[in-house]
Order: C-alpha cells, then structure tokens, then sequence
C-alpha cells in the first residue's frame, strides 16, 4: 500500500510553521492515542502514521529531503518503510503532549527512566480580603488576621502513619510504583492504581489525619499594613499559605485591600475628592472655608466673590501618600451653592429690593433665556 503524503496525514499545507506542524500532530496523537483507543487496529496504525509523519516534518534536514524527493528520499534514514520501528523518535513529543494521558512518552516506550509519582509539590497559596478605612490605608497600621490552613498533622508529623507503624511494600506492583502491560505494538507503563506510584501501601492510617498527612488549624498573624495602600492592593506574605506535600514549601498568603465607603472623602488614585455647601452670601461675596482633611489639622480654603455653584479648587498636597509616590495627592473641592428655604418675610422682603436694585422683574416672564436657546439652534 503506497504511503500517504505526509502533510496531508497531519492535514496541513507544505508551507507550514514548526508551530502549524506541532498543533496538528497534537490533533492527531490525541484523537488516536492508543489509551483513547484500546484495542482498535485502525487508531493504532493512525497514532504510528502521524508520529512518522511529525518526525520527518519537524526537522529541518529532513523535511527539505522529503519536499525534493519524497518517501523515496528518506530511505538512507530509516523512515520509509518504518517496519522498523524506532521508539526514539517520540522522546521529544513529550513537550507536545506533556502528561495529558497522565504519563509520557518515555513511559510508553520505556526509553526514560519511570518518574517519582510524588515529588515534593509548593503548598496552596491562599487569599484573604482585609476591609479598612480611607484613614486606616491612608497611614497604615497593624492588624491580626484568623485563618484556617493546612499544616502538617502533629500525630504523624505528616507521614500518614499510625505512630509505631510501618508501610508495606505495595503486592499489586511488588513496590515498583509502575506496572506494565502490552497494548498492541506498544508496551506500556501505567502509574500504580493501589499505591499510586510509592510503591508502598500503608495498612494502619493516622487515627487524627484520617492517612491524609494534614489537618486544618486556626491561626492568627500579625499584619503589617504600609500606608497608602489602595482598594484592591495585594499585600503578599511569603510562606504563609498551605503546607506542601513530601517537603514540598509552603504557598504564600496574598491580602486584599477592600476599602470601606467614606462619608465625606471619595478616593481616586492619590486623590481625595469632596463637596462642600456654600450658601448664596458666600457664593456672591467671598468666605473662607475651613476643609477637613484625612490628618489632624484643617485646610482653609479662600472661596473668590462671585463663586459660580459646581466650581472646582485644588488644594495641593491635601491627598493620600501612596505606595510608588513621595509626595501626597491633591484635594479637590467641589462647592455646591444652596439655595436658601423658609424664608421670612422679611428675608423675602429684602431679596426682592436686592432684585430690583440688580434690575429684574419678578413679576414678568423672563424672555431671555428662551431667546439665548434659540440662538443656540439658529
């Protein structure tokens, strides 16, 4: 039976990247990996068509021999014919791959030495939220967190043994970790189901782990929180996560700043920003406002006569000290001009004579407003 051409077994075009190559070998070997497949004839063949093809494509020297002079090209390496079957050419798929079926390549052909089934592995990291104060973020402070975490159990000290016992050598895989059996043209190695991959069995678990190593313990820490951190800051303690496994390191703490809705202040980056009443007078002859702001004492802010309502100041520095930044965020101020309720009579009285001084008519409908919107539209 002629061979098939190898770009169209991987279903690509001949001017396709070593990634194009990669991505549609992976297509191929995962749709017919033999442990998809267990016991079809066809996938096997498929699996082996696309590995052959991948082999020759992948490499530049004999990719450009295949392009000029096809299968016929390749015999002086080997790959023609592929009756005999050399299970090196898979030692690098294993990048490609990588352990989705849950072991690799070398496994499969026996060409690597088996892998340990429990290598030390980083313990979890964890992730708490901290709520504070815009003054509370603003100057820092020190603060006592509870959490619960895995730690190594203190009966067994993390071993999963009963204290004064021991394991038992594993009789499913006579303490290999790995047992292997033939599947079609491959031999292969499976990691051990009864002592997943130790090679040893334990028959008397810790009574207070329940076998597993570990238990959850309530803990308390000290915090220390810098100033100017921000809603959203993430404060990383190193260490302070979750026990790992066989010696594996503790995960980190990570600590999110959450910030509690202030009464007067809105924060946006190192700024501050707050509104402020102001009533006709002021607005109309000038005053002197005192701010408050997130230190101790006031900021006095000059209000010019004639102040229109929603008219923006800056006071400089009057902001938050933040994380990347020396010197403080400004203070803006937004004035609102209230107009006056209840008014006496006599209150009324006078802003009728300050009206007529200032020339208007209270008693006619003012035109000129309609007449300055119509200027807008002509």
């Amino acid at each position: 039976m002629a061979k098939r051409d190898y770009y169209e077994v991987l279903g690509i075009h001949r001017d396709a990247s070593p990634e194009d190559i990669k991505r549609a070998y992976r297509k191929q070997a995962l749709q017919f990996h033999p442990d998809r497949n267990p016991g079809n004839k066809e996938a096997e063949d498929k699996f082996k068509e696309a590995a052959e093809a991948y082999s020759v494509l992948i490499d530049p020297e004999k990719r450009s021999v295949y392009d000029r002079f096809g299968h016929e090209g390749l015999r002086g390496e080997g790959l023609a014919g592929f009756s005999g079957f050399d299970s090196s050419i898979f030692e690098d798929f294993e990048d490609i791959l990588g352990n989705f079926f849950g072991f690799g390549f070398g496994d499969i052909f026996g060409t690597r030495s088996r892998r340990q089934a429990y290598s030390p592995r980083r313990g979890r990291d964890l992730v708490l939220e901290l709520e504070l104060s815009l003054e509370e973020a603003a100057h820092g402070l020190e603060r006592e967190l509870k959490l619960n975490r895995t730690e190594d159990c203190p009966v067994c000290q993390g071993t999963r043994l009963r204290p004064g016992t021991s394991k038992s050598v594993c009789q499913y895989c006579q303490g290999k970790g790995q047992v292997r059996y033939q599947q079609g043209f491959f031999s292969i190695t499976r990691t051990c189901s009864a002592c997943k991959g130790l090679g040893e069995i334990i028959t008397t678990p810790c009574v207070e782990c329940r076998g597993t190593g570990k238990v959850k313990q309530k803990r308390e820490l000290k915090i220390k929180v810098p100033a100017g951190v921000n809603d959203g800051t993430k404060l990383r303690l190193a260490g302070e996560g979750e026990v790992g496994d066989q010696g594996g390191g503790r995960g980190d703490l990570y600590v999110v700043v959450r910030l509690k809705k202030h009464k007067f202040f809105q924060r946006e980056e190192d700024n501050l920003f707050c509104e402020v009443p102001l009533s006709f007078a002021q607005a109309a002859l000038g005053a002197t406002l005192e701010i408050p702001t997130l230190e101790k004492k006031n900021e006095l802010l000059q209000i010019p006569p004639g102040t229109q309502s929603g008219t923006i100041f800056r006071i400089k520095g009057g902001g938050v000290k933040g994380l990347e930044r020396q010197k403080k965020g400004d203070l803006f101020v937004k004035v609102e001009v209230k107009t006056p309720e209840h008014l006496t009579r006599e209150q009324k009285e006078l802003l009728r004579k300050f009206s007529e001084l200032r020339g208007e008519n209270l008693e006619h409908v003012d035109k000129s407003l309609i007449n300055k919107v119509k200027n807008i539209f002509h």
